[in-house]
């Protein structure tokens, strides 16, 4: 079975709603949006839908607040429903506050997304001034709540130690000034019982 989008375009049934509502917008799945799709952490995941739109682009649907649109020519094929990932995430980096946009590239990276090469290219795609963020990301961090954690421990004049081993306790998400643990520990993997009793466990051997 098919689904018409638009005049001359149509997807199988088994597209993920979020790249057909993109086709229908007139564009691409892009930004905070395309890299919630796949799993990359975005503070804000409710909020219009983030379509790239082509440059020379005309005749598109009406949209309202629902879809914030992004005007450049694409990199990609034209016929793709997502953007490329490096310009989805230099995107995302000026749609999103500093902090929030440094979890995001450390998210993407921690994930396998982009390696250090593909970081640059994002950096090559921003103006100048937001080359400062490069030197705050970290690839170890494994949520980005843990990102935003850490940024807030350095801007409070902590030392911060990412992943590290502690004897008879395991690794730990951050340490702080060398002797504060701080675990950034979200529902998606330790809301079971298994995993609390884990996490107990840890704690009091901390």
């Amino acid at each position: 079975a098919l689904i018409r989008l638009r005049n001359g375009r149509y997807v199988s049934d088994g597209c993920p709603p979020a790249l057909a509502a993109a086709g229908r917008a007139g564009g691409r799945l892009d930004c905070v949006s395309l890299l919630a799709a796949i799993g990359v952490f975005v503070r804000e995941r409710r909020g219009p839908l983030h379509v790239q739109i082509d440059a020379d682009a005309s005749r598109l649907p009406s949209t309202g607040t629902s879809v914030r649109r992004h005007w450049r020519a694409p990199s990609c094929d034209r016929t793709r429903l997502a953007a490329d990932i490096i310009e989805a995430l230099a995107q995302a980096c000026r749609c999103q506050t500093p902090r929030d946009a440094i979890a995001t590239l450390d998210s993407a990276w921690h994930l396998g997304f982009v390696d250090e090469e593909g970081i640059a290219a994002v950096f090559a795609h921003l103006p100048r001034r937001f080359r400062v963020l490069r030197g705050l990301l970290d690839r170890r961090a494994e949520a980005g709540t843990e990102s935003l954690v850490r940024l807030m421990m350095r801007m409070l004049g902590c030392s911060v130690e990412t992943q590290v081993d502690i004897p008879g306790v395991g690794r730990v998400d951050l340490l702080v000034d060398g002797w504060l643990i701080i675990e950034c520990d979200s529902r998606a993997h330790h809301a079971s019982w298994e995993e609390r009793r884990r996490d107990t466990r840890r704690d009091l051997a901390a």
